[in-house]
């Protein structure tokens, strides 16, 4: 039977500290700036529900749900498309035959849902305006504390490579470096879960909120979860199948 790769998410466990989303951005070698390259979607969705001092807050991380009915892989016109299902159920990308024209953004139901105060939007799918991943952190000779913290230049000079080491990519669709003129995403770390390891985000979290594994496998905890609480996703009225599942809710137990 083929895998059928889903992501489980734990809102329990979340703290929205932000880890994944750091990790991602290290892992894929995309902007450091809070406004570049964001594959996971505006980081989290935030929402507050009541009045003071009965204030119910909860933290929502979000990224590209890798729709089984993928409404990005259906709108790009290329043929054969840039964005595309693989056979283990993960929406992926190809960066050769993308050709900029953003129709899968505008098609997504999860693009452009957040804008900031300056008007910013975000969204799970990102285009390049310009090329990135030339490292620029790691050749500044800037210390974050004077005297108090290395520069990226001193920490790449210690460890004789420059990093983050993982970007050189031996995936057939997903290249080192973002070049400009094109769209990418979330692609739940196929480099890594080729050679049996999991999404950097997945390893990342510090409280163990993420889940990732293959749903046809029955004995996966992955499946075990979703048997054991009632899931939710995001916009699923929008008729997609997102593959991100959300169980549980973050609640304060009381102490003393």
């Amino acid at each position: 039977m083929a895998k059928k790769y889903v992501m489980v998410i734990d809102l329990q466990k979340c703290v929205g500290c932000g880890a994944c989303a750091i990790a991602c951005k290290t892992e894929n070698n995309t902007d450091d700036r809070h406004k570049g390259q964001r594959f996971n979607w505006a980081d989290f969705v935030m929402t507050e529900e009541g009045e003071f001092p009965n204030i119910r807050a909860s933290t929502i991380p979000a990224l590209c749900n890798h729709c089984s009915i993928p409404a990005c892989v259906e709108a790009c016109p290329v043929t054969p498309t840039a964005m595309f299902k693989a056979a283990d159920n993960t929406t992926l990308h190809n960066n050769e035959r993308c050709i900029g024209c953003q129709q899968c953004q505008e098609a997504c139901p999860y693009s452009a849902l957040d804008v900031d105060k300056e008007g910013a939007q975000y969204s799970v799918i990102s285009f390049n305006e310009s090329e990135r991943g030339q490292y620029k952190r790691w050749k500044d000779d800037t210390e974050i504390i004077e005297q108090g913290t290395a520069s990226g230049a001193e920490v790449t000079r210690r460890v004789e490579q420059m990093p983050p080491y993982r970007t050189k990519y031996k995936h057939p669709d997903y290249g080192s470096v973002r070049r400009p003129g094109i769209v990418e995403k979330c692609i739940f770390c196929a480099h890594r879960v080729g050679t049996g390891e999991l999404p950097y985000c997945v390893v990342s979290c510090p409280s163990r909120a993420r889940t990732f594994g293959d749903l046809n496998d029955k004995k996966s905890t992955v499946s075990s979860l979703l048997g054991k609480y009632k899931p939710f996703r995001l916009k699923e009225d929008a008729g997609t199948e997102p593959n991100v599942f959300y169980i549980r809710s973050f609640k304060v137990k009381a102490t003393g």
